[in-house]
């Protein structure tokens, strides 16, 4: 009995999958669901390429998974977060299926532990001594330097006419003006969605929003200085600035960019 309970543990030792087994068990899960989610909404490779700035051949061979081309599993992971995101999945989800293994950091630790030890007492009483001599040495240059600035200082002020306080007040009104001017140049967008298509929107260099909206769908964003509108299907999305006519971003089907800059929107 105890030998056929040693076999059989040894028997399901032999059968469960390695880690490469699992990995493109698992890729092929995601990679289905990918293809089907771009394919889905109209996309082709090249249009993810362009919005995830993956090199297409990464993206083809996540989709096909060959793993000849594909990056450390680590890379790869972050790759298919990106994906995923770009297309309104759940893309930490997927990655973290997604096995990288250990290996690395095991041996990341072992040479860790490795290298303390080399450095004796006597080198560190060494260090330390010239530390000391600099950080005195130095502490006394930026004293000498300080008391020199300081003479030079008083000097000027005894010197200069009691008219400084003055200036400063009148500086106040320019820069009140300024964030006025800043107010009046923000910009507005509406977008109105007629079919579902991938958005992207950048307001003052961050990224608002991106992902996948439905048709119908209807959402506004403001910036003070630049918006930045990207869609997959334009021919889909009417775009109207500071609420005026709506009019279409692109051809139907095709990936289109515009940039509303405030100041050409007043």
């Amino acid at each position: 009995m105890k030998w056929s309970r040693e076999k059989a543990e040894e028997n399901n030792i032999e059968q469960s999958p390695s880690l490469e087994e699992q990995r493109a068990t698992i890729l092929t899960e995601i990679s289905a669901k990918l293809r089907s989610t771009r394919e889905g909404y109209g996309f082709g490779l090249d249009d993810v390429a362009a919005y995830t700035k993956i090199a297409r051949r990464l993206l083809q061979a996540i989709e096909d998974v060959n793993f000849d081309n594909l990056p450390e599993p680590i890379y790869t992971q972050g790759l298919i977060k990106r994906y995923a995101d770009a297309l309104g999945l759940d893309g930490a989800e997927l990655a973290s299926s997604y096995p990288i293994g250990i290996n690395r950091v095991k041996r990341m630790s072992g040479w860790k532990t490795k290298s303390p030890g080399q450095l004796r007492p006597v080198h560190l009483y060494l260090i330390y001594v010239g530390l000391i001599v600099c950080s005195v040495s130095g502490l006394s240059h930026v004293l000498n330097i300080a008391t020199v600035t300081n003479n030079n200082q008083s000097q000027a002020t005894s010197q200069s006419p009691p008219s400084s306080s003055s200036n400063s007040f009148a500086l106040q009104p320019a820069i009140n003006s300024q964030t006025s001017d800043d107010k009046n140049r923000a910009v507005q967008v509406g977008v109105t969605l007629k079919d579902s298509s991938w958005i992207r929107v950048e307001a003052d260099g961050k990224t608002e929003f991106e992902g996948i909206l439905p048709q119908g769908t209807q959402r506004t964003w403001k910036a003070q200085a630049q918006l930045i509108v990207r869609a997959g299907n334009a021919g889909s999305v009417m775009v109207s600035v500071n609420q005026q006519q709506p009019k279409p971003m692109g051809e139907p089907g095709k990936p289109e960019e515009m940039k509303i800059a405030a100041r050409s929107a007043e």
